[in-house]
């Protein structure tokens, strides 16, 4: 048996850059929240029977009061903005678990639900959904935990993502630290690329591991003794980062029951003709008609 977990609030960026927009009735363009859920029943008929959605109910979190430039969602376009909690009313009506976050993140859900799931002996595997790089450091080395890109198809356990990133999962953090991350709104530290930092961890793991003179370090990279500078100079930033990259565990508390999905509910009779989506509610019926 397997838990799927989906990144909703990464979906439903996705569809609304990739879809035409779909204005309803009530002049409202829901074309990503139409997407989302769609995307939710395929893998449903691919054969997933246990799926939680985290969301990002609001974006701003806890990190913005520990970094002034964490992402506060200015500059999202206010018509994708708007389908937030759509999109979160749609999945519950379609019958699925809905982790809509408020003080924390999305992700942390995710890696909160994966961590308590992975202990379930009754499960097998759980699958992240998402190719954020931050949920890496949720795989597990026993493959109980592992991170999909659908998009792209491809699935990262431990060995993928060392592939990728060029240090385990537990140091995944500590890699974006250095590195920072765009997205998030944190910039790492200066000279710090993702091959140095790579390099620098795969031996020494954590930030606090690392020598602080250069001439102490059994790892060679370019610019070694700038580097070392920069971090002795900046420590304190850089573990704050690696704080705002560390995923908070215990953001959700949930269970393999809370994840089953057991057709939709009545809502989504009256959601389907909100969304303009009669597709969707047939679909849904159809799965579990096929399940009961």
């Amino acid at each position: 048996m397997q838990a799927h977990l989906v990144d909703g609030t990464y979906e439903l960026f996705r569809y609304y850059y990739a879809l035409p927009e779909h204005i309803a009735a009530d002049g409202m363009d829901v074309a990503a929240a139409r997407g989302v859920v769609g995307t939710c029943l395929t893998l449903l008929e691919e054969g997933a029977t246990h799926i939680g959605v985290a969301t990002d109910h609001v974006i701003e979190s806890f990190r913005n009061d520990l970094w002034a430039g964490y992402k506060d969602g200015s500059g999202i376009d206010p018509v994708l903005f708007a389908q937030f909690p759509l999109v979160e009313d749609a999945l519950e009506a379609a019958g699925f678990c809905v982790w809509a976050m408020v003080d924390c993140e999305a992700d942390d859900a995710l890696g909160a639900a994966a961590a308590q799931l992975a202990e379930d002996p009754a499960l097998d595997r759980v699958i992240i959904c998402t190719p954020d790089k931050d949920m890496a450091q949720c795989v597990r080395d026993d493959g109980r935990v592992v991170q999909l890109d659908r998009r792209k198809g491809v699935l990262f356990d431990r060995a993928g993502v060392i592939e990728k990133f060029g240090v385990p999962p537990e140091s995944i953090p500590d890699w974006l630290a250095l590195v920072g991350d765009a997205a998030d709104g944190f910039p790492g530290l200066a000279g710090w690329g993702a091959k140095s930092a790579a390099a620098v961890l795969a031996h020494y793991g954590h930030i606090e591991a690392i020598p602080p003179m250069a001439d102490d370090w059994e790892v060679g990279v370019r610019s070694a003794g700038r580097l070392a500078a920069t971090l002795r100079d900046e420590l304190e930033n850089a573990l704050l980062f690696r704080r705002i990259a560390t995923l908070e565990l215990d953001s959700i508390t949930t269970s393999l029951a809370d994840l089953e999905w057991t057709g939709p509910t009545e809502a989504l009779v009256a959601m389907s003709d909100r969304l303009d989506a009669p597709g969707l509610l047939e679909r849904a019926v159809k799965l579990a008609e096929a399940r009961a």
